[in-house]
């Protein structure tokens, strides 16, 4: 995996724990690199197309490796086949808890599903998965987008003033307008779908063993609304009590309003239409690391810059002579952003198709990280050639670009 990260043993790893929203089942090694989730064959096939024709929009989404198809046949070979890139770079022990657990967590979807249908009654066509499983044995395997964060602050701001897709049942299509009529879907075009804070409660019981507050899915539909949003989502952003003060919170706003602006400009050019998808917003929550993570990437990138000045027989020290003398990838690095606080973002990603070229000694893959902005969750999702930008989305994009530079202030 990226920067040649050693993958835990098997007794380290469990479930993944740092949803805040979504459907359950997920699978991850404690601190690592893979998300494995359970899908829909739609999503999988917006990935595969997304991946493969459009570089610019994937460019928004998780790091895409493969999928699995599990069933009782699964086993680690039938693994190795299904993802041989990253196969490779996967423990023994990883590869059989992802067949166990996630073949365990299909059977009792599955179950759950078929009991629940059972006992419905036979004029009900549509209900709520309130056990938010998927019945499915397929899953889509993702880069972690918590990997590398010491503490992960994470929100999930679900997209739309329209929720449901064009296939859903009326039963669904009428709870979910209702949703968004009595939320900030409606009158913003998203809402925040669940938040997880470091130290963000004065109140020990208020917090998880980790140290963190989690606002669940009803946070967003019961307790935020539209006179109280930017004050929310304040929470997440500034928390004295875990360091991060006024400065640094302003610095973070505003380098998550210049990914936003990269978010509205991908999708004003691209035809797509997706319903109920999400951004997922993470950054840093321990104030005295990300200070040291922001010096750390701003070092590297004065670096890059110096060495940029500096002039050899043709002139300018060119873009391979930059990575044969840093090992860093001038074109990785978007620049420092100016303010009280100088932020950049300096993931160390692996671009799909690099996994086995990853090098170990990479400089930029060592460097801590600060913040990401991730479009996910596309089991509603397709391209639409010809019929435009999607603008249901776009308004809760251009909604959170307002609220975030307003925090920058």
């Amino acid at each position: 995996m990226a920067g040649g990260r050693q993958l835990p043993a098997h007794a380290d790893l469990q479930p993944y724990n740092h949803a805040v929203a979504g459907h359950d089942g997920t699978l991850s090694d404690i601190d690592g690199e893979l998300f494995i989730k359970p899908c829909v064959q739609q999503e999988i096939d917006f990935y595969e197309t997304t991946f493969r024709d459009h570089p610019d929009f994937a460019s928004l989404m998780p790091i895409y490796f493969g999928t699995l198809s599990l069933n009782d046949a699964t086993d680690i070979d039938s693994l190795n086949e299904q993802l041989p890139g990253v196969a490779d770079h996967m423990s023994q022990g990883l590869k059989e808890e992802a067949v166990n657990m996630a073949k365990a967590a299909v059977a009792e979807a599955e179950a759950e599903a078929a009991a629940e249908a059972a006992a419905q009654p036979v004029d009900i066509s549509w209900r709520p998965n309130k056990n938010r499983k998927l019945a499915t044995n397929k899953s889509v395997v993702l880069q972690n987008t918590t990997h590398g964060f010491k503490k992960p602050n994470i929100l999930d701001a679900k997209l739309g003033r329209r929720l449901w897709a064009d296939d859903a049942p009326p039963e669904k299509r009428k709870r979910f307008e209702e949703i968004s009529r009595q939320t900030t879907n409606g009158t913003h075009g998203f809402r925040i779908a669940g938040m997880r804070v470091y130290k963000g409660s004065a109140d020990p019981e208020e917090l998880d063993e980790q140290g963190f507050k989690v606002y669940d899915r009803d946070y967003g539909r019961l307790s935020v609304n539209k006179d109280t949003i930017v004050e929310e989502l304040g929470k997440f952003i500034f928390n004295e009590s875990a360091g991060i003060d006024r400065e640094l919170g302003q610095a973070v706003a505003q380098a998550f309003v210049a990914d936003l602006k990269r978010v509205e400009e991908v999708l004003a050019s691209s035809e797509t239409r997706m319903y109920s998808a999400s951004l997922l917003f993470t950054f840093e929550g321990d104030g005295k690391a990300l200070r040291a993570a922001i010096e750390e990437n701003n070092d590297v990138v004065e670096k890059v810059n110096g060495l940029g000045e500096q002039v050899d027989e043709d002139g300018l020290l060119g873009e391979e002579e930059l990575v044969a003398v840093t090992g860093i990838d001038a074109s990785a690095l978007p620049g420092v952003i100016e303010g009280d606080v100088k932020v950049v973002e300096l993931m160390g990603e692996v671009e799909d198709g690099e996994l086995e070229e990853a090098d170990e000694d990479d400089e930029l893959s060592k460097l801590p990280r600060i913040y990401s902005l991730k479009l996910i969750d596309f089991a509603h999702a397709e391209w639409v050639p010809g019929q435009g930008p999607d603008e249901n989305n776009l308004l809760g994009v251009r909604s959170l670009i307002k609220i975030f530079e307003e925090l920058s202030q």
